[in-house]
C-alpha cells in the first residue's frame, strides 16, 4: 500500500507500508543522486515554496535540492524578510504563497500544530519540516532509512535516544516509526528533559551506561536553549558533558558495530565530542545528511502524484 493522503504532516499515524513505500521510493532516489545526472521529471513545471519560519541549514537545503533534482522550480521563504514582520497572519501568508500557484509548501514553524493548522487550511500539499515540540516526520524516515541501510531491518533492534528529549520534535517522531517497525526505544537525558516521556511506552533509563548498553543504535539530541522557558534550568555545559554526553570513554560500554546518528547541529563537546561524531567506526552523521535528499525527493513526488487526495 502506497501513501495516499495529500500532506505529510505526522509520523505518528504512518503504517508499516507507508514508511516502507517511502523509504523503497528513497532507495531508487539514493541511487540517481549517485549518478552523473541526479536528474528527474517528476515535478517538472511544479513550484515548492519552502516557508520556513525557524531558521534551518539542512532540512532546507535538503528540500530545496530534492525539488531541483527533481525538475520543481523551489522557492526558499524566510519569516525574517516577510510581511509576517509585519503583523500578517500565518495562514493569510500562506494563502498568498498558494495564490501564486505553488504546488507544494514546506513549512517549519515554531508552533506546534502549525503544518496541521496550515494543511487542513489550504489546497496545496503540505509538508511539515518542523512544528514547535511537536513533530518532524521527514527527519524520522531518514533516520529509518539511515538504520536500514546498515541493519537492514528493524525488527528487534534496540534504539537509544539521548538529550533533551522533552523539547524534541525529531525524538516524537522517531519513536513513532521506529515502535512502529518493530524496535524497542531506551529514552535517557537529564530528568526534566525526560517529563511525561513515560507516557510513549519507551523504557526510561536512569544513567548513560544504561542507555548504551545493548543498543544497536544511539541517536543524540542537543539541547535545545530556544524551546526553554527563561526559568527552566539546567545543568551547565561541562556538567551536561559529564553525565550526558558521548564520549570515547563511554563508547566502552556500547556494541560493537553500534550506529550513531544526530539530526544536527551538533554541538561538538556537548552532548557528543568530536572524536565519536566524526569516527567512522560508528558515526553515520553525514550518511543521514545525504539520505535526507533521496527521503525528501521520496516524500515530494509521493504528494504530487496524490492530486486530489484529502
Amino acid at each position: 500500500m502506497s501513501y495516499t493522503k495529500k500532506d505529510l504532516v505526522t509520523a505518528a499515524n504512518l503504517t508499516k507500508d507507508e514508511i516502507y513505500h517511502f523509504l523503497n521510493l528513497a532507495k531508487e532516489f539514493k541511487a540517481l543522486n549517485n549518478s552523473e545526472t541526479k536528474k528527474a521529471k517528476s515535478l517538472y513545471g511544479k513550484t515548492t515554496v519552502n516557508a520556513f519560519f525557524e531558521n534551518s541549514t539542512r532540512t532546507r537545503t535538503s528540500f530545496e535540492i530534492a525539488a531541483k533534482r527533481l525538475g520543481a522550480d523551489a522557492i526558499n521563504f524566510t519569516a525574517s524578510s516577510s510581511s509576517t514582520k509585519k503583523g500578517e497572519t500565518l495562514i493569510d501568508t500562506v494563502r498568498n504563497i498558494v495564490a501564486m500557484k505553488t504546488d507544494i509548501v514546506v513549512v517549519r514553524h515554531y508552533s506546534s500544530g502549525a503544518a496541521k493548522f496550515i494543511a487542513e487550511n489550504t489546497d496545496a500539499h503540505v509538508v511539515n519540516a518542523g512544528d514547535g515540540l511537536n513533530e518532524h516526520p521527514s527527519q524520522a524516515l531518514l533516520d529509518l532509512f539511515t538504520i536500514l541501510e546498515n541493519r537492514g531491518s528493524l525488527e528487534n533492534l534496540t534504539v537509544a535516544i539521548i538529550g533533551d528529549v522533552f523539547h524534541s520534535r525529531v525524538a516524537r517522531s522517531n519513536i513513532y516509526v521506529l515502535k512502529t517497525l518493530g524496535a524497542k526505544v531506551k529514552l535517557f537525558g537529564p530528568p526534566m528533559f525526560l517529563t511525561g516521556m513515560e507516557a510513549f511506552g519507551c523504557q526510561i533509563c536512569s544513567d548513560m551506561r544504561g542507555a548504551i548498553e545493548d543498543s544497536d543504535v544511539i541517536i543524540m539530541l542537543r539541547i535545545q536553549l530556544e524551546r526553554q522557558d527563561d526559568e527552566i534550568a539546567f545543568p551547565s555545559v561541562r556538567e551536561y558533558s559529564k553525565f550526558f554526553g558521548l564520549t570515547q570513554a563511554k563508547m566502552k560500554y556500547a556494541k560493537d558495530g553500534v550506529m550513531i546518528l544526530h539530526p544536527g547541529p551538533i554541538n561538538r563537546g556537548v552532548e557528543i565530542n568530536s572524536d565519536v561524531a566524526d569516527d567512522p567506526r560508528y558515526s553515520h552523521v553525514l550518511n543521514q545528511v545525504e539520505n535526507g535528499v533521496a527521503v525528501r525527493m521520496a516524500i515530494l513526488e509521493t504528494l504530487i502524484k496524490n492530486k486530489g487526495a484529502k
